[in-house]
């Protein structure tokens, strides 16, 4: 955390990848001052390799780094001053290296690999130990279950680095080998107090070498290659790359406007993450048996959550309907939602069937006949019970979460691109019997800026201080419970 006096207005650029889409940011920054620009926004679509007997799931993430460097040149042109670049991404998953070359493109975590590496580890590890030791909820492609296939596979023997997605955007832009603590705290590989957990590592006979030593958050990683400064006409010797909350949702949670002691979050895109920031782990089995995870936020907060399926069941329903050559998009369908009655009937959006890519509205039909339940015959009526369904799983989450730690949760406060979603902010309030604040929908690429703007000094203080100056700038539209609904 800086101490120093603030300096003035400055700029930084946010590299923000997301699961479905990534994005360069420019940002001007001073004490009263938190400008952003869009340099640069691209897909991030995932390809499927035949692998022997199977097609697999990998990411494009060479792909992706041309688009980075793409947006980075952008911001060069336009501020060749610029202070700090940050790169936060997705957690859990990896790219696997040898002498600093990338051995294959990174899973992605909705491949079908990852349930071998369940069976594998619970077969060394039973989940109630797991859960104690890394405190984290279990979810199949955690990256601690992706390893032992790979250990499995033999390709983990041939890597000496082990580096997760941000990490490596990060070495191929300065060349430092590092792991960020807040994302390597998804990886179910970190003790309590944040460090590799040496004995959980050799009891999964994982290579202890190939992990790298861990940073926080605000620590200056080093500057662009020499190699890199031809294509990016940065001045001087260039912006310094800060290491910043590089797990997505930590970044994210940094820019909640909210006071911690009352509150709790809804970080909502391809994934609906829904906690309540504390000041240290809640490792309980009622916890564990909820499938709440602590996991590492910025200045060693616990951010203590649970994931919910989120905008993927929406956006995957869209692609599926526009592949049967429907011309719909999300927007004409939630206006057409909004006009229709509220369902009765609703799904768990944590069915584990909802994980793969594909057909997803067959499979929201099969779980309502399964039990003998009608499935909305509509694209409208099926966004419509998509979203009253997220938001019910939201609001359980909520009152769960309160529940297990006590903290009196008075209001929420919903980040990222669900918080454009009027429907799902409106039904989301009624479901959880409190006031919905939606914004700010960039909460990710801001809580980039803001912890690399501290640590240039152009912003000082606490994540309290850093909070109060989202509240200042940012659009926040409160929803408030109109009809208000069961939960639990």
């Amino acid at each position: 955390m800086s101490t120093a006096a603030p300096s003035g207005v400055g700029s930084v650029a946010a590299v923000d990848l997301g699961a479905t889409s990534g994005r360069v940011i420019h940002a001007r920054v001073a004490p009263d001052t938190l400008e952003l620009t869009e340099a640069a926004r691209f897909q991030n679509t995932p390809v499927r390799v035949w692998e022997g007997d199977r097609a697999a799931l990998h990411w494009n993430l060479t792909g992706l780094y041309t688009n980075v460097l793409d947006g980075l040149a952008s911001v060069a042109r336009a501020d060749p001053a610029l202070a700090s670049i940050g790169v936060d991404a997705w957690a859990v998953d990896y790219g696997l290296l040898r002498d600093g070359r990338l051995l294959g493109e990174p899973y992605h975590y909705r491949d079908e690999r990852t349930a071998d590496g369940v069976a594998t580890v619970h077969a060394s590890v039973e989940p109630g130990e797991l859960y104690r030791e890394g405190g984290l909820q279990f979810l199949p492609f955690n990256s601690l279950y992706q390893l032992a296939v790979d250990a499995a596979g033999g390709s983990l023997q041939c890597a000496d680095r082990f580096l997760l997605v941000p990490d490596l955007l990060t070495f191929w832009l300065t060349g430092a080998v590092q792991a960020e603590r807040t994302n390597a705290s998804t990886t179910g590989l970190l003790t309590a107090d944040g460090a590799w957990n040496d004995a959980l590592i050799a009891r999964l006979a994982l290579p202890r070498s190939v992990f790298p030593p861990l940073v926080d958050a605000g620590t200056p990683v080093g500057r662009l290659l020499p190699s890199l400064r031809g294509d990016l006409p940065f001045g001087g010797n260039g912006p310094v790359v800060t290491a910043v909350g590089s797990h997505d949702t930590a970044s994210a949670v940094v820019a909640v406007p909210m006071d911690a002691s009352r509150a709790a979050y809804i970080s909502c895109g391809t994934w609906g993450l829904v906690g309540v920031e504390l000041p240290r782990r809640v490792v309980s089995e009622e916890g564990r048996a909820a499938n709440f995870t602590n996991e590492g936020g910025v200045d060693g907060r616990i951010r203590y959550l649970h994931n919910v399926m989120g905008l993927w069941l929406l956006s995957e329903s869209v692609r599926e309907w526009q592949r049967r050559g429907l011309r719909v998009t999300l927007e004409s369908l939630l206006a057409e939602a909004a006009e229709l009655p509220r369902p009765s009937d609703l799904f768990d959006p944590d069915d584990p069937r909802f994980l793969a890519p594909g057909d997803l509205p067959s499979r929201i039909a099969e779980w309502f006949a399964e039990r003998g339940l009608a499935a909305p015959a509509s694209p409208a009526g099926m966004v419509r019970v998509i979203v009253e369904s997220l938001a019910a799983a939201f609001a359980d989450s909520v009152h769960r979460a309160a529940a297990l730690t006590g903290v009196a949760v008075e209001v929420v406060h919903l980040v990222g691109g669900g918080a454009r979603n009027a429907l799902l902010c409106q039904a989301t309030a009624d479901r959880s019997g409190l006031p919905v604040l939606a914004g700010p929908v960039e909460a990710t690429a801001i809580g980039n800026v803001l912890v690399q703007a501290r640590a240039a000094g152009l912003l000082g203080g606490d994540l309290e201080t850093l909070r109060a100056l989202v509240a200042r700038t940012a659009q926040i539209t409160r929803y408030d419970p109109v009809r208000i609904l069961a939960h639990g």
